[in-house]
């Protein structure tokens, strides 16, 4: 959270029992599409990371006089 945002409150109304099984098919159905995708959804995270965004040269150092912090 930044430090300048304010947290918003939304009130919910109550929801019926029927309605609790939407919820229950939604996990089964999110389960399922992790398990099916999560290598291409890992891939896919894992291409946009800092690490592989940032194209860092293996053979240079800092400057002997760069702060640690």
């Amino acid at each position: 959270m930044r430090p300048d945002s304010v947290p918003v409150q939304i009130r919910l109304p109550p929801i019926s029992d029927e309605a609790v099984g939407i919820y229950d098919f939604l996990c089964d159905f999110l389960r399922l599409f992790e398990s099916h995708y999560g290598g291409q959804i890992h891939r896919f995270y894992e291409n946009r990371s800092f690490d592989n965004l940032v194209h860092r040269d293996s053979h240079s150092r800092p400057p002997d006089d760069d702060p640690p912090f």
